[in-house]
Order: C-alpha cells, then structure tokens, then sequence
C-alpha cells in the first residue's frame, strides 16, 4: 500500500487542535506552534521560552536567531526558508514560567507526558524521514541519555510511536551553554550540520 504525504490543510487541522490544548495547568498559554508545513524534516525543541507566545512562532528570540544562523551557513536557507521547508514540534508547546531563582522552568514529567500525544500524532501524520532533535531535553525523547560529546555529529536511526527514523541531534542554542561555542563542541556541531545538509529529506524539502 503506497502512502501519500500529508497536505498543508492536514497540518493545519492538527495544529487548530494543538492551539486548543489546556492538558496542564501550570503552563502559560498561548501555545506556540509553527507553519502548517507537510515536510518529512521534524526539529524537535524544548519548550518555548517567555517571548515566543508573544510573538507566536518558536524559536523566535536569542536561541532562534542562532539556530537559524547555523541553517544558513550549512544550507544557505533563511529563517523564512527554513521555517517553510522543516515542521517545528517541540518536547513542550506551552512556555513552562521562570523558575524562583531564574532562568525558565524546565517541564515536569507529567507535562512532558501530556504534550508527548501531540508529538507522537505529528509523527503518525508526517512520517518524517529525518527528526532533528535540539538540546538535552529534546534529544533524550529519542535517544538514551549520554553526554553531548557522544550524541552530537552522529546520526543515528531511531524508532518513535512504531516510525522509524534517521535522527541527527543538535545542541541547543542557548546563549547561556557555551558548549556549541567551544571545542570539541564546535566541530561536532559542524559535523551534525554536515549531516543534515547531506540528507535525503533536506534534499527533497528544498524540491517539494
């Protein structure tokens, strides 16, 4: 049986119900969602931070120009290009709140738990060939636990939900983790953008 690709109109309909979601009380709405974009590429954050709900897209303030910095080098797509070829998903829809003594809560268990549903329904509908996990939290949803060091300028093929999947784990880029920003964290960083570059699904998301 031969599947066909999702269309823009089915990923609109999941993220209308994504929007409506008020699993767990402790988060701060809006949720923040991407572009309703049928690709096979799926990059997978943490959680949003205080400003993205603002300005309703993820990724949109100090980590995401970073992050979209390090896309145009290796690909040479703008933000513009990337945000419309690759489906942003996130371990977390919903900005967590500040922790008492700073810096932003990291979601509990439970939480993760919940936001897991939206997650596993847009690998059901997507069925992407290439999952690109950013930061710790993100990478350790598809990955057992391991130092940065070992994860980072690899790929690695992953089973999610019954898919399976190549997956190329990113750093986060975190203004406050200078790992990205030294060695040996900047070559491997170099490697694991090689990686996406070079993948068949980057390929083909530049074509569709």
């Amino acid at each position: 049986m031969t599947l066909t690709q999702p269309t823009s109109a089915d990923v609109e309909k999941h993220l209308r119900a994504l929007r409506a979601c008020r699993r767990c009380p402790q988060m701060h709405t809006p949720v923040v969602v991407g572009r309703a974009v049928a690709s096979r590429v799926l990059l997978v954050g943490q959680a949003p931070g205080d400003k993205e709900p603002k300005l309703g897209r993820p990724f949109a303030w100090t980590a995401g120009k970073t992050l979209f910095k390090w896309f145009h080098a290796a690909l040479g797509w703008s933000e513009d290009e990337v945000r419309d070829r690759i489906y942003f998903a996130a371990v977390c829809r919903c900005f967590p709140g500040k922790k008492p003594t700073g810096g932003d809560r990291v979601p509990a268990p439970d939480e993760i738990a919940n936001c897991a549903h939206w997650l596993q329904a847009e690998v059901t509908l997507l069925r992407p060939a290439l999952i690109l996990p950013v930061g710790k939290l993100a990478i350790t949803q598809f990955l057992p636990p391991a130092p940065l060091n070992d994860t980072i300028g690899r790929r690695f093929t992953v089973a999610y939900h019954g898919h399976e999947a190549d997956c190329i784990p990113l750093p986060h880029p975190s203004g406050a983790s200078p790992w990205h920003r030294m060695e040996p964290g900047k070559t491997l960083l170099h490697q694991a953008l090689a990686l996406v570059a070079g993948h068949p699904a980057v390929k083909f998301a530049v074509n569709s």
